[in-house]
């Protein structure tokens, strides 16, 4: 039997894999678009002067770290949360079954149950 401090909260688990390994692999896209850009702005941009660096420097340099931005993940140190206690439900007296139907709040639908009886089968 679970207990209270087994109980782990959705809300509190890390990303699944399947969605950290789809967003790294989008900032690895745009980070390469912009490089693309980059070597593209340096051979077409003229006259040539210190931008035309700034671009090859983003041309060279932004595959490195393209690659080290898509294989850190997100905070791998994230863990669950206990879940909070919740409020116990109320428990209703032994004489509801024979409470008439106008002590039950509007909208509320009232179930009872009979046991079976061996010879009804």
């Amino acid at each position: 039997m679970k207990t209270h401090a087994e109980s782990l909260s959705s809300t509190s688990l890390p990303r699944a894999p399947r969605d950290e390994a789809a967003a790294r692999m989008r900032r690895y896209m745009w980070t390469m678009v912009i490089r693309i850009t980059c070597f593209v702005l340096m051979a077409v941009v003229t006259p040539y002067g210190w931008y035309t660096w700034v671009f090859a420097a983003g041309a060279i340099f932004l595959p490195y770290v393209a690659v080290i931005v898509a294989n850190v993940g997100y905070d791998s140190s994230a863990r669950a949360e206990p879940v909070q206690r919740m409020l116990p439900a109320p428990v209703a007296p032994a004489s509801s079954a024979a409470a008439p139907r106008s002590a039950t709040p509007p909208g509320v639908i009232l179930l009872t149950e009979t046991p079976r009886s061996e010879d009804t089968r």
